[in-house]
């Protein structure tokens, strides 16, 4: 399932009507804060489970 340029489009206008010309900025800029904490967290989680791995084979 893949989201085409019209339902984009959509979804934008939509937004636009509902949130307003202002919020919009100031909820992209969360939404990318929150993609960007989840990576770092996700990365962290994958660091620490590389690690134990690598303990685990030296044992």
């Amino acid at each position: 399932m893949t989201i085409g340029p019209g339902s984009l489009i959509l979804i934008l206008i939509m937004a636009l009507l509902i949130f307003g010309p202002k919020k919009l900025p100031q909820l992209g800029r969360a939404a990318g804060d929150t993609l960007r904490e989840f990576k770092n967290a996700t990365k962290g989680l994958a660091d620490e489970n590389n690690e134990n791995k690598k303990d685990q084979e030296g044992k």
